[in-house]
């Protein structure tokens, strides 16, 4: 593999995790209830006293082991995924550098500023390549079991996160939902203004990007 294009690649998915953290911290300071996976992981964290990046790291590790049982390959990304985000999210909100919203209508300015800025990590972290994220990866996994349509599949992830985190005292609001349906969106348009399409993006897997940066031997 060419170094430097193995260290391109590396840094957007550097960048795209560091703002995939940041856009989560920024909706969930809009302050209207946090999107599907952070009410699961602050109702976790409600109970147990671990910070909300340190759950969200748990439950990746925990949901990696279950899908690689279900069979789907893991890449690099999936594992920096796993870890990165979680740790980026717990510096940015130690730091204190994003206010709290208290009204409504800075809160919902506030909340697709984080939908926004999600979707471009989602540019840079899918455009580098290496593999899914945890959670995507375990909506590939339940559709491949069930034969069910993937909207359907994530429906049923997300819907579980939410209900989960929930019952244990995660904060759900108007912010969830607006989260849930309005990610996609999102996302919409930041690729389309990018011109960006995912389909064409081949991921690799953890073995594959180990084979490229290993040395070959002569013979």
């Amino acid at each position: 593999m060419n170094r430097i294009e193995f260290a391109r690649r590396m840094g957007k998915l550097l960048l795209g995790l560091f703002l995939f953290a940041l856009g989560i911290v920024v909706t969930m300071k809009a302050n209207l209830g946090f999107g599907p996976w952070e009410v699961f992981h602050q109702g976790i964290s409600l109970k147990v006293g671990l910070s909300i990046g340190n759950v969200s790291i748990l439950a990746g590790l925990l949901i990696c082991v279950l899908v690689f049982l279900a069979g789907e390959k893991l890449g690099l990304g999936t594992l920096l995924n796993m870890v990165l985000i979680g740790f980026f999210m717990d510096r940015i909100l130690a730091l204190g550098i994003i206010p709290r919203m208290t009204g409504f209508l800075p809160g919902l300015l506030m909340m697709f500023a984080g939908l926004f800025i999600i979707s471009l990590a989602s540019y840079f972290y899918m455009g580098s390549g290496f593999g899914a994220g945890p959670r995507d990866s375990l909506m590939v996994a339940l559709e491949r079991k069930t034969g069910l349509a993937v909207g359907l599949c994530r429906g049923i992830v997300e819907g579980s996160a939410v209900l989960l985190g929930w019952l244990l005292g995660g904060p759900v609001g108007l912010g969830t939902v607006l989260s849930a349906f309005g990610i996609g969106f999102c996302i919409q348009v930041v690729f389309r203004s990018l011109g960006f399409d995912a389909r064409t993006v081949q991921h690799e897997t953890l073995e594959v990007t180990f084979r490229k940066l290993l040395p070959k031997s002569g013979g």
